[in-house]
């Protein structure tokens, strides 16, 4: 019912940046949580960063001060800021929402981050 698709991946030297951008569409409840996630190789899918609706954050304690998060809620995007990459950032990057009373979105097929040394 939400469709999710992730761009703005590639790959970039230790202490680049990127921006990642998120755009979600169908069945969007206001009040939502959108959010970015992360999978490395070996790894488990985890949490990066948040921001509800009101523009509340949070982040992992790994990419706090160089990563940032933000969203347009007129245009259902959210987008993913990342200074100063490291190579234990590499992975594929994911983004979700979180609907009151309708659950997550279906994840799509995200975006791969690779940071060299």
């Amino acid at each position: 019912q939400v469709q999710l698709v992730e761009s703005g991946g590639g790959l970039v030297q230790a202490g680049g940046s990127l921006r990642l951008s998120c755009v979600a569409s169908g069945r969007i409840i206001s009040g939502n949580v959108m959010g970015w996630y992360r999978q490395a190789p070996g790894k488990q899918r985890e949490l990066v960063a948040a921001v509800t609706s009101f523009g509340r954050t949070n982040y992992a304690d790994s990419v706090k001060g160089r990563f940032t998060i933000f969203r347009d809620n007129a245009r259902n995007t959210v987008h993913l800021q990342m200074n100063s990459l490291k190579p234990e950032d590499t992975a594929v990057y994911y983004c979700n929402v979180d609907r009151p009373g309708f659950g997550s979105g279906s994840w799509g097929q995200g975006t791969q981050v690779t940071v060299s040394s």
